[in-house]
């Protein structure tokens, strides 16, 4: 069963939100806020796996409400899918980079926002989804600007780097496999070893990591 909290300003994407999870065998709400605040203390209490989160919310927004819980130790395992429209896109790479596993549109078809529930509770993170992908793709295609790059960076491999690169397009494991011609399993070794060494809470802060540090993929000749 996937253990899920809602924290949203809106009570009517709160009921639909209430009326999906419970209508799925695995899938639990155990609870909802209505703002940041009450939305932190909430997780604190019931320890969720996921939380649905929104961006703007009165009292504590949605990103600082983010911060708190992916600074706190004691909540390492929850994972925050952040509810987003495209208005709000420039909030995007700011979540990634404090811990945000992905994001969802509000408007999303039922089915996308059970998937990213699930994908979330399993420990992956939301960069396959064609919405996060577009995301991505924007704000690397504007030129955001890049910051120092990594101070671990050094530690990866030639080949630990170069996956690293390909992850921030977000692609999957299998998709990557293709582009460099090796087997996923061989992807997914060198994706966690990256993960190690940089410290990522998960998959989504590699993409923070490599727009930072300038890494792009490299084809194979």
């Amino acid at each position: 069963m996937i253990r899920v909290v809602v924290v949203d300003d809106q009570a009517l994407v709160r009921m639909g939100l209430r009326t999906l999870l419970e209508s799925e065998d695995d899938t639990e709400l155990v609870g909802e806020a209505a703002d940041g605040r009450d939305g932190v203390d909430l997780v604190r209490r019931t320890r969720p796996d996921v939380v649905l989160m929104d961006i703007r919310m009165p009292r504590l927004d949605g990103l600082a409400a983010l911060r708190e819980i992916t600074s706190d130790p004691a909540l390492a395992t929850v994972r925050v899918v952040m509810l987003t429209t495209f208005e709000l896109d420039d909030y995007v790479f700011g979540a990634l980079r404090d811990g945000a596993s992905g994001f969802v549109l509000k408007d999303s078809p039922p089915d996308e926002l059970l998937h990213a529930v699930r994908v979330v509770a399993e420990g992956a993170s939301l960069l396959s989804p064609s919405v996060t992908r577009r995301v991505i793709q924007q704000f690397t295609g504007r030129g955001t600007p890049s910051g120092a790059p990594h101070p671990a960076l050094e530690r990866l491999t030639d080949r630990e780097r170069d996956i690293v690169a390909w992850v921030s397009t977000g692609r999957s494991n299998d998709e990557i496999a293709a582009e460099l011609v090796v087997s996923p399993a061989t992807v997914r070794t060198h994706v966690g070893r990256a993960m190690v060494k940089l410290g990522a809470r998960d998959r989504a802060q590699l993409v923070v990591f490599a727009v930072q540090s300038g890494l792009t993929p490299i084809r194979p000749d």
